[in-house]
């Protein structure tokens, strides 16, 4: 339920937008309030990038993005959505309508597919989350240092706990179908069922062209390429097949067509593409040593401001299956962290008390691995401070590729709270090398400097 704060700032959001008529499009994402607009010529964007709540301002295509914080970006829609329909009963069916036109309007092509790619995987979060969070509460258990005998006196409870953390590793296929088949525009139980075809532990029992099939070869990767020839196959069966035989034919000959060509060619591709995945990164990471990590993390800021980073999320989903640890999000996560140290900087440097305000209020999630206010709010509109986070971030990615630190979750978790998830034996490297990046990112931008905005 909206507070008053939260009411506050959603009717003064459709104030500085130009009224309720003009909103176009209106949605959220964990941080930001994302609103397109019919008349551009009524917004009052010195008034918004002001009030009270919001830490910071984007535009990204026709979209204005308000930076508000985790959390307070879905209460503030809410509370804007309820203004809306109680002024305009037609106002949501509008907004719905205008919301699909913007999307294929607007839409760029590679950052679209990309970010379509990711919302097969966003669903997921919550689960690997508190998957890594379990997986690090075992590794704190078993240590005689911290927990004692626990481990020894109380086995079930660590077998327990096992089971809870890996949970999500043993169906992870079966919901990757799911969501991919969602995505696709597919059904979704279908999506389930081809996933639960590859993973099957009967294909070992099977023998093709002289060798056992592998259930489970090309891990997610093989499972999105077969539910994506699914939906389509699908789609063309509904077409064609007619009305009063659809409803059975329909599933009986996408199963028969998919799973027959899934196994005999997509599964095989899908296991050469995971495999060079795997193995590339791997052999990038070892053999590159400090320059791949400086490279990997420098750059990651400029590629979440581009939304490329979404095609990195099936990368840390192949490395945990393959190899059982994720070595490329430890370094990726040095980038934010690089962030939090210009941020300070900037707070000690500037006279702008509302710039510090906003510092203030972002750097906490900032530590917590949630970015966005402070890359929207404060780095990225001073210029000189995003590059000098990147540069920090830079020195860290570069020791923690160096240090050959992993983690034994995909993504999810970044910043402070990784460093429950880092393998046994890395987790001081991992904060030794946050530390570092903190006081690079600090550096680096105490040395560049900024123009500090005037209030």
């Amino acid at each position: 339920m909206a507070t008053d704060k939260t009411r506050v700032l959603a009717t003064e959001i459709l104030s500085g937008v130009g009224g309720e008529g003009n909103i176009s499009r209106l949605e959220n994402c964990m941080t930001r309030v994302r609103i397109q607009v019919h008349d551009e010529r009524l917004l009052d964007l010195p008034t918004l990038k002001n009030l009270e709540g919001v830490k910071g301002y984007v535009k990204q295509g026709q979209q204005h993005q308000l930076i508000v914080g985790p959390g307070a970006a879905g209460r503030v829609v809410d509370a804007m959505r309820e203004r809306l329909s109680s002024a305009d009963p037609l106002a949501k069916a509008r907004l719905e309508h205008n919301k699909a036109q913007a999307k294929v309007k607007y839409a760029a092509p590679m950052s679209g597919a990309l970010r379509q790619l990711a919302n097969v995987f966003i669903p997921l979060i919550p689960a690997f989350i508190a998957s890594g969070l379990i997986t690090g509460i075992i590794n704190l258990l078993k240590r005689p240092d911290i927990a004692g005998s626990l481990a020894l006196d109380y086995p079930n409870l660590l077998g327990l706990l096992g089971i809870f953390g890996g949970a999500v590793f043993a169906i992870m296929n079966i919901l990757v179908g799911v969501n991919a088949a969602r995505v696709f525009g597919g059904s979704q139980a279908m999506g389930g069922v081809m996933a639960g075809i590859l993973s099957s532990p009967q294909l070992a029992q099977i023998h093709l062209f002289g060798e056992a099939l592998q259930p489970g070869r090309g891990g997610v990767i093989a499972v999105l390429l077969v539910v994506a020839l699914m939906c389509w196959i699908e789609k063309r069966l509904r077409q064609w097949l007619p009305e009063s035989v659809e409803l059975i034919l329909n599933p009986l000959f996408t199963t028969l067509i998919t799973a027959t060509l899934a196994i005999v060619i997509l599964q095989p591709l899908g296991g050469v593409i995971s495999d060079a995945i795997a193995h590339g990164v791997n052999l990038a990471i070892d053999r590159g040593g400090l320059w791949v990590g400086a490279l990997l993390a420098g750059s990651f800021l400029p590629l979440v401001l581009s939304g490329l980073h979404q095609g990195l999320v099936p990368i840390h989903v192949e490395l945990i299956q393959s190899h059982g640890s994720n070595p490329l999000l430890p370094i990726l996560a040095m980038a934010g962290v690089g962030q939090v140290g210009a941020a300070i900087a900037v707070l000690l440097k500037t006279r702008n008390p509302r710039l510090k305000k906003v510092i203030k209020s972002a750097l906490p999630v900032g530590i917590l691995g949630i970015g966005e206010p402070l890359i929207f709010g404060v780095t990225l509109p001073l210029g000189r401070p995003f590059i000098a986070a990147c540069l920090g971030g830079a020195v860290g990615g570069a020791l923690i590729c160096y240090w050959k630190v992993a983690t034994v979750i995909t993504f999810g978790i970044s910043g402070l709270p990784l460093a429950l998830t880092i393998i046994s034996g890395k987790v001081g490297l991992y904060l030794t090398g946050a530390l570092i990046t903190l006081v690079a990112g600090f550096i680096f931008t105490w040395i560049m400097g900024f123009n500090d905005p005037e209030e």
